[in-house]
């Protein structure tokens, strides 16, 4: 059982930045590979970026490649969004999501463990 808890959301002005948290519980952290997806009012939830068990591969949507990066830590049982060069379409509730298995990083229904969410608005 992995339990995650993200952080870091809120207000940015575009063209700002946030970095958003995901804090994991459980000693297998690292056995796990970690994603990160997002889902506006009335849309479907959608994949932003992944990375791999040891964080040597990193995956990112097309809108997001270049500004955002994601990184982890297994140390601390954390995973990272740093989120530049903000648009207002990138206002979302983002989630951090586990997996275990090696393929499939951009389905959701692929994903073990999710977090709760935490809201990311941009303003124009």
């Amino acid at each position: 059982q992995v339990q995650l808890v993200e952080s870091g959301g809120g207000l940015a002005q575009a063209g700002g930045s946030l970095r958003l948290s995901c804090a994991a519980s459980g000693r297998t952290f690292s056995s796990y590979a970690m994603g990160w997806f997002r889902q506006a009012p009335g849309k479907e939830r959608e994949f932003v970026a992944a990375i791999s068990f040891g964080g040597v591969s990193t995956y990112y949507a097309d809108s997001v490649k270049g500004r955002f990066t994601i990184s982890r830590d297994n140390a601390k049982n954390t995973v990272y969004l740093q989120m530049n060069s903000l648009k207002p379409e990138d206002t979302a509730v983002y989630y951090c999501a586990a997996k275990r298995g090696p393929t499939g990083w951009g389905i959701p229904s692929r994903y073990d463990y999710w977090g709760q969410g935490t809201q990311v608005t941009v303003s124009s």
